[in-house]
Order: structure tokens, then sequence, then C-alpha cells
């Protein structure tokens, strides 16, 4: 005769192990595998010969693959079983869509023969900043964006590049306040056909919302320090600052992501360069 306090294992109800709650393994979820320890956010989850796998990364950017088995990890201190996600739905159909930039989308736009006029930024990152928000819109305005790897030279890049009617120059300036060097050479280029405008960063990186890389604000950096390989020393992250800029440039989806002194700027670069006469199709 089979008891009712007793499954047929004969292990009391109280000391059966409970099943963890599953949760789905998206994408930036912060996990810690039971078993070794390893913390990190989710970057995918995939179907692999011995079963589904998911790939966890670190705060120092190592990657390290798992097994999805149940109660096989922690969240928050909570034993848990991580699962597949759900597939995305097909999307409803909605309203115009938008570029980064917030700009309505134009679909199956072409790209405009390049102006004359241009936009110039201080260095690469700038550029790839620019490009990941901003490069639908400029584009379809036929706006290039070049980098020049500082402003000491701008007097003279300015001189070569001939502003005049129909080939206007913007350019993006770091760290423009006033009684810097920055603010006396874009005083001394700023013109009718020239506009020099700035953010008030020390680099470009600040710019970025420091919420979307999982911190509350950019370190301080003393003066006389890299700043680059102080903002990772701080931030425990290696110091491999090519690195660094791709794990910062991956958490700009758009326009919110960026900081509202940035924004303004960089709008106003582009009304400048595309007013009429502002440099037509080459």
């Amino acid at each position: 005769m089979r008891s009712r306090e007793y499954g047929p294992d004969l292990t009391p109800p109280w000391k059966r192990q409970q099943p963890a709650p599953e949760v789905a393994a998206e994408r930036d979820l912060v996990v810690e595998e039971a078993a070794t320890g390893f913390c990190g956010a989710v970057v995918r989850c995939e179907r692999t010969a011995e079963g589904f796998t998911v790939t966890l990364e670190d705060r120092f950017g190592k990657h390290r693959v798992f097994p999805l088995v149940p109660r096989g990890f922690l969240l928050e201190g909570r034993v848990v079983t991580l699962v597949r996600p759900a597939a995305a739905a097909p999307a409803a159909p909605r309203g115009p869509g938008r570029t980064a930039s917030g700009s309505v989308a134009v679909p199956g736009a072409r790209a405009r023969v390049a102006r004359e006029s241009r936009i110039y930024v201080e260095g690469r990152h700038d550029a790839e900043l620019v490009e990941r928000v901003w490069g639908d819109d400029l584009r379809i305005e036929g706006v290039v964006v070049e980098y020049l790897e500082g402003v000491d030279d701008l007097p003279a890049i300015v001189e070569a590049f001939a502003p005049g009617p129909g080939r206007r120059l913007g350019v993006l300036v770091d760290h423009l306040l006033p009684g810097t060097k920055e603010h006396r050479i874009a005083a001394r280029v700023t013109g009718e056909h020239v506009l020099v405008v700035g953010h008030p960063y020390v680099d470009v990186w600040q710019a970025v919302k420091p919420a979307g890389l999982g911190f509350a604000a950019w370190p301080e950096v003393p003066r006389g320090e890299v700043w680059k390989e102080g903002v990772c020393r701080r931030l425990g992250w290696p110091v491999d600052t090519p690195a660094a800029w791709k794990r910062i440039l991956a958490s700009v989806d758009g326009w919110k992501d960026l900081e509202p002194e940035l924004l303004g700027r960089v709008e106003e670069l582009i009304d400048f360069v595309t007013l009429p006469g502002g440099g037509g199709g080459a």
C-alpha cells in the first residue's frame, strides 16, 4: 500500500529538489555559471552537436561557452535554469521606420553623389561614432566625413580645403572650451563658410552614455596620465584602447545612447553643410 505522504521514490516532499525557475537567456542578461563561478553577460545561444549552449562574456571581454543544463546558473543569487529565448514574433505593421539618428527612414533611397562640402572630425573614433548614428542620413545628403588626427594643423588644412560658396566646411572638435588651445585654433578658422563646433568632453568616448556600458559615470583620470588608458584601468578593463573602443561603440544603437552635447553639435554641422548653396553633387 503506497503512503500518501511519500512519493514512488519514498522521498519526503520537503526533501525533494524543487525545479529551478526557467529564465530566457536573452542577450546581455548577466548570470553566474554555478559550477565554475564564471560571471558574464549572455552573448548568444546556439545549437551544437552536444546540445544547446550559451556563450557568456565577462567584464574583461573573455568568452566562455556552457551547456544549457537544469539548475546550471545563478541569477542575482538564485539558482535558475537558462532556456533558449523564444523566437521573435513577426513584426506588426507600423509607421515609417527611423534611422539611428531618429530621422524618418527612406526605404530604398540611394546615396547621393558626394557634395563638395565636408565635415571633418578629430579622429577615427569620432568618425566611426558619427557613421554609426548618422551614416544613413549622411549618405542621403551626400555628405562625406573625414578625420584629421588632431586639430593642431587645422588652419593649414582649412586653407588647403579652400572653402567658399558651395564649398562649406564643418569641423567637430573635442574639448572645445573657452581658454583652451582648441578654442583658440577654432577662432582662427571660423568664418562664413567654415563652422567649428565642439563638445566639452576630453574625448569622444565620454559622449557615449555610460549606462549602456554598465556603469554610472566615466571615471576621473588625473592630468598627466593618458586618458584612455586611465579609463581602462579604473573600469577594470585590459589596457587595450582599440578593444575598449570596440566595446564602447558596440553599446551604441542610436541617438539615445549619446549625450546631448554631441548630438546637437553634429546636427548643427549637417545643417550647415547641407543648406542651400552648401555644395551640390560633385
